[in-house]
């Protein structure tokens, strides 16, 4: 009987550790009619949650998925750091060897402002050209065409969501919003944005089969929002599992993910 237990334990630790180092790529496919011909077929590359994790040699798992998938954006959402296990080097080792990959835009989630550390990490990736959007909008263009794109700060810095939501004017222009947080989605509906890429949620740590998340940040017990596309009238919200943990160190049933999308105007 004993042999049987430490079997199962060992099978359970195996998985549990496969389960936290290995990383998905889950791909999503987003479908407008006000997504430009020329954007057709981009692909936007989302990281979220690193939370100072580590997978392999300065990061080398994460930089050759990222190469294969060969996007034409990338966008991070924020927690790039731990406040807990703070350690920039080890967020900028990925950031470093992804720049030329694809222009890279981010912003900040709760754990860099709880560092008390925030200007300097956000002065550390724009000296690497990352674009780092606070409370700002910027325009891309292709083609002649173009769409926007709005960063969020993390409301930890003052600001609720909403409030930094309302400092921005509607347009005609596909928009594309990065914000940390999943469970304000009725804001981004309220504002009237198209496509949100959201985290925070941490894929509800311990997600149980057939219900989802179990607890995540800002939401509680069974929050929500933590995995996938949540659409409401004309706004969809994409919220990524992430990559690493905080407080609780271990994930089930929730691996670490990479999201891809592509856009199709239709």
């Amino acid at each position: 009987m004993k042999k049987w237990i430490v079997l199962l334990v060992v099978i359970l630790a195996v998985l549990l550790y496969i389960g936290n180092t290995r990383v998905s790529i889950n791909e999503v496919i987003i479908e407008s009619e006000k997504i430009p011909a020329s954007f057709n077929e981009w692909k936007i590359l989302q990281i979220s949650d690193l939370h100072d994790a580590t997978f392999g040699d300065k990061q080398a798992k994460l930089v050759h998925k990222i190469k294969d998938v060969n996007p034409d954006i990338i966008f991070i959402t924020g927690d790039i750091i731990d406040s807990n296990r703070y350690d920039l080097q080890n967020s900028l080792d990925l950031v470093n060897q992804i720049i030329s990959i694809a222009p890279v835009y981010y912003v900040t989630g709760n754990h860099e402002i709880a560092t008390n550390d925030v200007n300097h990490i956000k002065t550390s990736l724009m000296e690497i050209g990352v674009h780092v959007l606070s409370n700002e909008e910027v325009t891309v263009e292709y083609n002649g065409e173009k769409m926007r794109i709005i960063g969020i700060e993390d409301p930890l810095s003052g600001l609720l969501v909403r409030e930094q939501l309302e400092n921005f004017e509607s347009s005609q222009d596909y928009t594309l919003v990065l914000s940390h947080r999943p469970e304000v989605f009725h804001d981004y509906v309220n504002s009237e944005m198209d496509l949100v890429f959201s985290g925070h949620a941490h894929g509800g740590q311990f997600r149980i089969p057939g219900l989802g998340g179990l607890v995540a940040p800002g939401q509680g017990w069974f929050p929500k929002y933590t995995a996938g596309t949540y659409k409401e009238k004309e706004t969809t919200m994409i919220v990524s599992r992430g990559l690493g943990n905080s407080l609780v160190p271990i994930r089930v049933f929730n691996t670490p993910e990479l999201i891809v999308v592509t856009l199709k105007s239709i």
